[in-house]
């Protein structure tokens, strides 16, 4: 594989960053994974942290150097952070746990498969248009189905953050999957939080996509919608990658995996607490304890995963 990656976050005008993202690949396999700890829920977060940290260690264990099945991958995966979400709730007697959406890419033979539940999103670019990209499980976009509201008005509708799917919650996620993507040199893969395309809408986002490679369009991106998001800016949270697959290029800043070890994987994960903005009234003994719960959490549905 052959491709370039750059993914960043914000915490916008936000006092904390619930928002979490990571790459992980091997020789021949490439996981991509954002989720957006749900506002107004207790310790988004933390969800967060679970719902993406298992993720990329299901992919450490199964990725040795491929994925068996990638639909299968994705579906015990998200279905297994839901519940590791649950447990960390009921064992701090949380009532009204920590919610998060999660969206998640692999790639792998040249075939991007991936799976979502709630309103973070996909999308795929080729030449310059939007060729594909995931259906936001929410009030306003179900409106937008039955004719009764428009893509300009969703972007102010009052109910634009209400979503009816997502991880950690009483009811089980809806998780929605893609059909198998062949990608293309030069098609353009990028995951992101409602905080980026919430402000700007499809147009503007393709428009500062459009002839620019990811190392140089994420920033742009998220200086826009952070721009655009004002003093009411969520955090933004964008993973964005150009498929190239020929080892006859050689693009600035790209990666390729064709002399990566069997058993090797690169990982980009930021730990919990690690340069993001935590809530203020967490101290340092706080954060440990739930680094420490975070991983029990993990680590009691890890053996299902194989």
């Amino acid at each position: 594989m052959r491709f370039t990656i750059f993914q960043e976050s914000r915490v916008g005008k936000r006092k904390s960053n619930q928002d979490r993202m990571a790459y992980s690949y091997s020789r021949d396999a490439l996981l991509m994974v954002i989720a957006d700890g749900m506002g107004g829920h207790l310790q988004g977060e933390v969800a967060a942290q679970i719902a993406v940290q298992y993720m990329v260690e299901s992919f450490q264990r199964e990725a040795k150097p491929r994925l068996t099945d990638p639909f299968l991958f994705l579906s015990r995966g998200l279905t297994n952070a839901h519940c590791a979400i649950l447990d960390y709730a009921d064992e701090r007697d949380i009532e009204d746990g920590p919610r998060t959406t999660c969206v998640a890419c692999v790639i792998q033979d040249s075939v991007a498969y991936w799976a979502h539940a709630g309103d973070s999103r996909l999308y795929v670019l080729r030449a310059g248009h939007v060729m594909t990209q995931t259906r936001d499980h929410s009030r306003v976009q179900r409106m937008i189905d039955r004719g009764l509201l428009d893509e300009d008005g969703a972007m102010t509708h009052p109910h634009r953050n209400r979503i009816y799917s997502c991880l950690g919650g009483p009811i089980a996620p809806q998780i929605e999957y893609s059909r198998k993507t062949p990608l293309l040199a030069g098609d353009t893969v990028f995951l992101c939080s409602d905080g980026v395309w919430g402000p700007l809408g499809n147009d503007q986002l393709l428009r500062l996509f459009t002839e620019i490679d990811v190392m140089q369009a994420v920033p742009r991106v998220m200086d826009s919608a952070e721009a655009a998001g004002g003093e009411t800016c969520d955090n933004l949270t964008m993973v964005a990658l150009n498929w190239h697959d020929s080892y006859a290029e050689e693009p600035r800043g790209s990666v390729t995996t064709k002399t990566l070890p069997l058993d090797r994987h690169t990982t980009v994960l930021e730990g919990f607490g690690d340069r993001v903005p935590i809530r203020e009234d967490w101290d340092e003994s706080a954060i440990e304890a739930a680094i420490s719960e975070i991983n029990t959490a993990i680590n009691k549905y890890s053996s299902k995963g194989q």
